[in-house]
């Protein structure tokens, strides 16, 4: 067992505010993080206009809501914190301290826990959030990425990207159930509505791996070949799927490119040319919009999706790693 991280908290404001935010619901800002500048950046998702720079602990990367999204967290890498903002007031308004280097996380279904990959450690966190301690950290792979609750609520996935793994983590027993081989450097994932399927980008292998849920195994792979470019710049992080399962758009980093992959046959349909080192991309509520943060370029493309073209770019901070939409 490693050492558990103790965790101390100095909060912003009360806690009683952090219980409590103002209710905010469907703002439709769309919220950026930016590495080298540690700000979220906020835009209205209409006009894309900037609303705000929130200012967050050092290095603020994977951003995701709670349950009911009125509270925004933050995993800061190098701030060795996760920054908690509030939707409505756009402030930072708590922080949980002494987390070392946390990579990506995701809530249990009811929102009680939190589990974190913790890159530094090579182990899934698991954290109850209203006391903000850490309950056991579960040692799995080296440096881990991605983390998934299933849509079943029972089951953790995390990815380690020097195993080339994807370890299933039993939340009931926390303990792991299942590891998974997959393409090299796994980081970030997605469910088909069906929960039959788990779709797992791997970075440095210009693919993706489908794992067949029923009994964990690797089912097959999709891999991307847009012309002119080598293996080695087809770097595949981000994968936002269509609610209804039949389209799946993925960021391919430094082919500054977005595949768009038909799900049934396996076919990738389309690359549409975006901004530099697509990292991470976020659809809005209606679907009809792609957000895609730009690591190189410091910006956000906004993709029609009818028509699978740019219709903008908009500057954001430095180094922009994720984006999420509040609508």
């Amino acid at each position: 067992m490693k050492h558990l991280h103790p965790l101390f908290t100095l909060p912003l404001l009360s806690i009683s505010l952090l219980a409590t935010p103002t209710f905010a619901k469907d703002t439709g800002y769309a919220f950026v993080s930016s590495e080298n500048d540690h700000i979220v950046t906020v835009l209205d998702g209409k006009t894309f206009a900037k609303v705000k720079d929130i200012k967050t602990s050092k290095r603020p990367r994977h951003l995701q809501f709670n349950p009911d999204k009125t509270l925004l967290y933050a995993a800061c890498g190098e701030g060795a914190s996760i920054d908690v903002i509030d939707v409505a007031t756009l402030e930072v308004i708590d922080k949980i301290e002494d987390v070392e280097d946390p990579e990506a996380f995701d809530f249990s279904q009811d929102g009680k826990q939190m589990f974190i990959s913790l890159e530094d450690d090579g182990a899934l966190g698991i954290l109850d959030v209203a006391s903000k301690k850490m309950l056991k950290e579960v040692e799995i792979g080296e440096e881990p990425e991605g983390v998934l609750t299933s849509h079943d609520g029972k089951s953790v996935y995390v990815t380690s990207e020097v195993a080339n793994t994807v370890h299933v983590v039993d939340i009931a027993s926390q303990a792991v159930k299942a590891n998974i081989v997959v393409g090299e450097r796994p980081r970030r994932f997605a469910t088909t509505p069906d929960n039959q399927e788990l779709w797992v980008t791997s970075e440095l292998d210009a693919s993706i791996s489908i794992i067949n849920l029923a009994d964990n195994t690797l089912k097959e792979k999709i891999t991307f070949a847009p012309e002119g470019f080598r293996k080695e710049d087809i770097t595949p992080v981000g994968i936002s799927m269509t609610r209804d399962g039949k389209t799946a758009f993925v960021t391919i980093g430094r082919a500054n490119r977005v595949a768009v992959v038909d799900v049934v046959s396996r076919k990738v349909t389309d690359y549409i040319l975006v901004g530099e080192r697509a990292w991470n991309a976020a659809l809005n509520k209606d679907e009809s919009l792609l957000f895609v943060a730009n690591g190189l370029s410091d910006d956000v493309s906004i993709v029609n999706v009818a028509d699978r073209k740019v219709t903008k770019s908009v500057p954001v901070g430095r180094v922009p790693y994720m984006v999420v939409v509040d609508d």
